[in-house]
């Protein structure tokens, strides 16, 4: 029992620097790609206003959320590998 506390305790925070460094990356190349936008169409109003209303959005998006996948995906994979193990 004890190393299954010490493997999900070490698994939750490798698992915890991977969804920050992928969250990190996604939300630069999200705001990259709002400033090119800009840049391309000088669109309405200042720039940073442009990028900030835009990254609003993006918190709120799907995309977002489905980096939470990070930690569901190796948790289910791992308990399934469990079950089959003992009890197939």
């Amino acid at each position: 029992m004890l190393a299954l506390l010490r493997l999900l305790g070490i698994g939750f925070v490798l698992l915890t620097v991977v969804y920050v460094a992928l969250s990190l990356w996604s939300r630069s190349v999200r705001r990259r790609k709002l400033e090119q936008e800009w840049d391309e169409a000088q669109g309405p109003g200042t720039r940073d206003r442009f990028v900030e209303e835009g990254l609003k959005d993006y918190d709120h998006s799907l995309r977002r959320k489905l980096i939470l996948g990070v930690y569901i995906l190796p948790l289910c994979l791992m308990a399934l590998i469990i079950y089959l193990t003992n009890f197939y």
